[in-house]
Formats: C-alpha cells, structure tokens, sequence
C-alpha cells in the first residue's frame, strides 16, 4: 500500500527550520515514520513544497520518491498528489511529526480498515493524553464516548479522494501516537522516548 507522508508545511510553531528534518535522537524527525511504514510493507512517497526544500533534498539524497506540491494547504496538496500519482487504490496518508508511530502501529490500522469494508479509515487518540491537552491539536472530536484528537494516520480511497468518503473510526490508546511534535514539550517527550527505545 502506499503512504503519502505530508512534509510540506513550515513547522512555524517550532521555529526551529524545516521541521521534517527536525533532529529527533540524531536523526531527521521524518525517517522515522518512513522507516515505520517501510517495515510496515507500505511504499512512502513524501509530499514536500517550496516550504520544505531542504526535505525534498534529503529525500533525493536517500531515493525516497517525493512528490513536490504546490503547497496550498495540507487538503490541497494531499489531493494535489494523489491525482498526480494517479492513485486509485486505497493509501496511507500520515503526518511527518509523529516519530514514534511503530510498524505494529501501521499494520493495525490497515487490519482495522480491511476489515471494516468501508472507503477510509480515521485514527484518533484520546484527548486527555498529553501532546492533546497542551494545546498543539486544537481540533476534538468524539469516537467510543470519550474526548478524541486526530492521531495523524488515515487510509483514504485515491479514486475518490476529492469526495466525502464512509469511514471508520479507530481509538488508538498507544502511547507512541499521542506524541506529535509540535511545540518544545512535545519534542522532548519525543527525543526521550526514542533514545530509551535505541537503548533497550
């Protein structure tokens, strides 16, 4: 399945550069999640802009395929790629600012999916969890009667990816997805999570 990993953004909350290549335990924030989903049996292609240069060259540099959007938005550019990869099959569409998501992760989700039999699937965390309630994912919802925010992760169908699309809706309480790296809390919880995990 392919993975569309949205990098096209400024990272302006941050200030700290393109936060794709953001270094998270030595490494670029971004080669996380593309190594989760490579592990995951999935084929990343990362969608960059004219805001994140830098990102599409590091991705050059390590023959990951990239497509370069016009950086519209993150819907925009999202569908923008999809059409251009002429993807009619359904595809992982993920955040680059989650480093911890694991390859277990990805495949549950896509089990989730596959055996919902809807067009899309949708990942939540609950709310109370901390990178939600510090203030860097303003958007909640409700999914299995408690307080949600977005995980990041979603399967959406590529043939109808200008359309609303029937999906399921997937809690996830996995700690690795409740950091989502967008303010200096959120990316110490990060670089201390991974630098006990590179030491177990």
């Amino acid at each position: 399945m392919l993975a569309l990993i949205m990098a096209g953004g400024n990272g302006s909350r941050l200030n700290r550069g393109e936060k794709p290549l953001l270094a998270i335990a030595g490494r670029p924030m971004i080669s996380y999640v593309i190594d989760a989903f490579v592990d995951a049996g999935c084929e990343p292609v990362v969608v960059t802009s004219s805001q994140t240069p830098m990102t599409r060259n590091w991705c050059r540099a390590q023959n990951i395929i990239i497509h370069n959007a016009k950086g519209r938005g993150y819907i925009e550019d999202l569908i923008e790629s999809v059409e251009a990869l002429e993807e009619e099959q359904p595809l992982f569409i993920s955040v680059s600012d989650i480093p911890c998501i694991t390859p277990g992760i990805i495949r549950a989700i896509r089990a989730f999916y596959e055996d919902s039999g809807k067009d899309a699937c949708s990942t939540w965390v609950p709310a109370d969890s901390a990178t939600c309630s510090d203030g860097n994912m303003p958007y909640r919802g409700i999914v299995e009667g408690i307080e949600v925010c977005p995980a990041g992760v979603n399967i959406m169908s590529g043939s109808r990816i200008t359309e609303n699309q029937d999906e399921i809706k997937v809690l996830l309480r996995d700690a690795c997805l409740t950091i989502n790296v967008n303010t200096p809390v959120s990316l110490e919880r990060a670089e201390k999570f991974l630098q006990s995990k590179s030491r177990r």
